[in-house]
Order: C-alpha cells, then structure tokens, then sequence
C-alpha cells in the first residue's frame, strides 16, 4: 500500500494542484495529499512532507512528522516560525534553478551595463543622446554569497566578459574569480566594485547587510540588484544613496513586503526597477524529481538527508 505523502501549503495557495500532480508523477509510490484533504489517520501516519510556505499550526497537526522537503530554496521563514518544534528541514538545491537565476543575474546586470534606464528615460523625454560606452572587461560585478547561485551567476558573469569578485561568509575558490571573506574584505570589494549582486540567504547575521555603511563604501555611480531577500537591505539606507545619487541604479526582485503594496517609494523612484520577485522561480518538474529522489533514499535507508542548521538558516 502506498504511504500517504502530504503537500502542506497555505489554503490560498494557487498552484497547489499543479505541485501534488508533479509531485505525484515523480513519486509513483507515495500517495500524494493536499494537506486540507488529510483525514485524522493520514494525518497520524506522516513522517514526511513536502511544503511551501506551511503553517506551523498544520505542521503541528502532523504528531510524527520527523522532517520536511521544502519546495524553495529560501527557508528562512519556516526557520523563523518552527520555534520549539523539533523538525528537520531540507530545502531545495536546484541546478536548473542555479541556471535560472544566473541567467536573471546576467541579463539585469547587462541591463545596467548597457545603461538601460538611461536610454529609457530619454525615450520618454524624446531625447536622442549617445553616451560613451565602456566595454564588459573595464566593468567589475561583485556578488554577495557564492552558494550553488552565485557559483552559477560568477561563472556566466565571466563567461560574459566582466571582470568578477565575489564574498562569501567563509572563503570560496572560484576559477577566474577574486573571493573575498569576512566584514573587512567585504568592504575592500565593494571599493571596486560598479554592480553589486545580493544574493544571500536571509539569516540573522545577513538581515540589513546592505546598511548605510556598506553602501557608501560602493564608488559613486555604482549600481546593485537585490534577487536574495528584503530585510537584507536598509531600505532607508538605499532609498537615501539613490536620492543623493550616491547609486545610479537599483533593480530590485525581494522586498519587506510582498506584494510591494501600491504606495510603497520604490515604484515611483526614478532611479528603481521594481520586479515581482521572478528572478529565480522553482521549476516544478525538476524540484519534484530532487524531493522524490531524496524521499526514496529515506524510505530504503531510513536516512534524513543534509538538512538546514537552524542556527545559521541554511
């Protein structure tokens, strides 16, 4: 008999059908389950579930739940909110999710080398002004995390032409790549840096990184792209830098709240791209084939695999 496997999600979660066929598809031994459509015996028999964004309340209602399959790789508010419950949690590691990302990094980084929101001003104002160009090689772009994305990002960036850094919490090697670590490196690469990439992952020690501090330290006329979190930006900070032109540019994908709500500043800000968080979405087919495979491995072997420190959040 298959086990039941449930697919704990928010009631109002649109794609919800969408995830328990490819889930289901991947796993033709499990019996795959919403979580609202559970009776009081699945619910006792779970082990295992895969989730986005869960309620505690419906993790809790899981009494011998013993870890979870995550369907992002952000997980930081399921870590916020486990609290005293004692829960393993494997989030997703997706190279087709690598490659999505580095190819939204490579092409919003070109947006802004090619000066884009320069020209597109013009456009508006009917305003025909060559500007001078300056090659991929005489540009440096530093990214801010070198997991699995910005590994993947570094490399296309290279393959690109641009002169690369990247800064990590511990030191990474990357071929063609300068790697710096720790606060006072961080503050040695921003000095050279014209586009700055976030994409870390939000912890405690990552929340508001981006502060007036690290900000000033960018050369005057520097641009950044934030595809990690919100919080990891001041945005009081950031809003300043852009209305003293301290940066010429920010393209942002992640904000506090989401969705951005319709007064928020960064709509209207002339020197802002605002996007609806799209810059790195989870591929259903092949995150459902990592969880099916990770979940079998558990089911014939009775081991949990590398699951997130609570600790550092990730």
């Amino acid at each position: 008999m298959r086990r039941v496997l449930p697919f704990v999600c928010p009631p109002s979660y649109p794609f919800w059908r969408q995830w328990v066929a490819a889930l289901q598809e991947a796993m033709p031994d499990e019996h795959v389950v919403v979580f609202h459509e559970l009776d009081a015996r699945d619910l006792a028999s779970c082990d295992v579930a895969v989730v986005a964004n869960p309620s505690i309340e419906d993790l809790r209602a899981l009494p011998n739940l013993k870890w979870v399959h995550s369907v992002w790789a952000g997980v930081e508010r399921l870590v916020a909110d486990l609290g005293d419950l004692d829960l393993k949690i494997v989030r997703l590691v997706d190279p087709v999710m690598a490659e999505t990302m580095s190819e939204a990094v490579l092409a919003w980084t070109l947006y802004l080398h090619r000066d884009m929101p320069r020209y597109a001003k013009q456009q508006a104002s009917r305003e025909w002004l060559e500007h001078e160009y300056v090659g991929a090689g005489d540009k440096t772009v530093s990214l801010l995390g070198l997991g699995a994305l910005g590994t993947a990002s570094a490399v296309k960036l290279r393959g690109a032409g641009f002169q690369v850094c990247g800064w990590s919490r511990t030191r990474k090697s990357i071929s063609g790549v300068q790697c710096y670590a720790g606060e006072e490196e961080l503050l040695q690469m921003l000095g050279r840096t014209d586009i700055l990439v976030c994409l870390l992952p939000l912890t405690s020690k990552t929340e508001g990184i981006l502060s007036a501090e690290v900000l000033g330290a960018l050369p005057q006329g520097a641009s950044i792209i934030n595809f990690a979190r919100g919080p990891v930006v001041d945005e009081h900070a950031l809003r300043r830098a852009l209305d003293e032109s301290k940066l010429s540019h920010a393209v942002l994908d992640v904000f506090n709240r989401e969705p951005l709500p319709v007064n928020a500043w960064q709509w209207a800000h002339p020197r802002v791209t605002v996007l609806p968080h799209i810059s790195g979405p989870t591929n259903r087919r092949t995150a459902s084939a990592l969880a099916a495979a990770n979940i079998l491995n558990y089911r014939t072997t009775g081991v949990l695999p590398i699951s997130v420190d609570r600790k550092t959040g990730y």
